[in-house]
């Protein structure tokens, strides 16, 4: 679409007016159809001859991809601002996948800490098998990311929001430190959305998301894609290909639906997790509240300067301890407890029980994870309703 569409229209139409190159909808259809086939065939053999020598644009395998799962790659690479998309079956395939094509053995990579636990997983117990090195750094901590940096270097990753604590990641700065010493940058905007955040401007090479969350946006499909200029998600696809991490047609279909309506959610989303954030600060069962909307969080200031929403999620300490929070989880009457967020219905999560439960105590709060540590995914509900129900359950500790 123009460049001067908003992002409103796009999410609806973007991707759509072209079909692997074609102009037109696919079939004449409104609704993009779905292509569920695994293999597809060739006319005759000179069919395959122009496949092989590069003469036609066509597919021949699954794995390597299919109609709808294009269409929602172009759809999202039109509202991200980016060349090229790429879609796999997670969001940390999409993470492993690209970790794993811009790093070879010998070479190290640069991770902030406050970071997804698999991916802090992958980077230490996977990629050290293959002899790929990487240092955790102090989100927001750039004195500390540039003596992390070594001759091998090659990569910098971070989250941004982070999670659980939604710190916020300084990209001029990240990217110009990157610049002086010759690095991609990646980073993974699942939590601020191509609403609320657009790293691919400030110079940053690739965007990654988990589309299970906010641009799917209804608990109801799994899909992770990166996206930034062409040459360099061609060499993730090409990887992709060979470790298999493929979304299939029906998740593609999901996601282009749940995309067509995610500014919408994602607007009401900002502003209820913002009323939220406000509510619970205020409150004197509430320590500490993590939110970047927040003037009092302490990276506040770089998100008003790269960022125009705030994200649906708000983290917060309750003032009391393991069985207190056990009584207020459970005091609550509105979400659902759960591991994911994103979607339309409000989740809370207990990240020591439900993400960090295989590490020990003190390994957990030394990384700020506490026991009284909350994650609440603001869903499209009523925040009237929300704050009720919070203030209830808050009643029982």
């Amino acid at each position: 679409m123009s460049d001067e569409t908003r992002l409103g229209t796009r999410a609806v139409h973007g991707g759509e007016q072209y079909v692997d190159g074609v102009k037109g909808h696919w079939g004449h259809a409104l609704t993009v159809p779905i292509a569920q086939t695994s293999t597809y065939v060739f006319e005759d053999t000179q069919a395959v001859d122009d496949f092989v020598a590069g003469r036609s644009n066509r597919l021949d395998y699954g794995r390597y991809g299919n109609p709808t799962q294009h269409v929602a790659e172009q759809k999202l690479a039109d509202l991200e601002g980016a060349e090229s998309a790429i879609l796999f079956s997670s969001g940390m395939a999409a993470v492993t996948t690209t970790l794993l094509a811009m790093m070879r053995s010998g070479q190290h990579g640069v991770i902030m800490d406050d970071c997804y636990r698999k991916t802090a997983q992958f980077c230490k117990m996977v990629l050290k098998k293959f002899d790929i090195e990487t240092t955790f750094v102090r989100a927001g901590d750039y004195e500390q990311l540039e003596s992390a940096i070594q001759e091998n270097t090659r990569l910098v990753v971070s989250e941004s929001p982070t999670n659980p604590h939604l710190n916020v990641v300084d990209l001029d700065a990240t990217v110009a430190l990157a610049k002086k010493h010759r690095l991609k940058v990646v980073i993974d905007s699942t939590f601020a959305t191509p609403l609320n955040q657009r790293p691919l401007e400030f110079g940053v090479d690739l965007v990654i998301h988990s589309a299970t969350k906010y641009l799917g946006g209804h608990n109801d499909l799994m899909a992770g894609v990166v996206l930034g200029d062409a040459p360099l998600v061609s060499a993730i696809r090409d990887y992709r290909g060979i470790l298999g991490g493929v979304l299939d047609p029906h998740c593609a279909y999901l996601l282009i639906r749940g995309l067509k309506t995610f500014p919408l959610r994602m607007a009401r989303q900002n502003e209820s997790a913002l009323r939220m954030a406000q509510y619970l600060e205020n409150h004197p069962k509430i320590r500490q509240v993590y939110y970047p909307g927040l003037q009092s969080h302490p990276h506040h200031e770089i998100a008003r300067a790269q960022m125009t929403g705030y994200g649906g999620v708000v983290s917060f300490d309750l003032a009391t301890d393991l069985d207190g929070t056990m009584r207020f989880l459970d005091g609550l009457r509105v979400p659902c407890i759960g591991a994911s967020l994103g979607g339309v219905e409000s989740i809370i999560s207990h990240p020591s029980t439900i993400s960090y439960y295989e590490l020990d105590r003190e390994d957990r709060i030394a990384i700020g994870i506490l026991d009284e540590l909350v994650r609440y995914s603001v869903g499209v509900e009523d925040v009237e309703d929300l704050i009720a129900d919070l203030d209830h359950a808050l009643g029982a500790i």
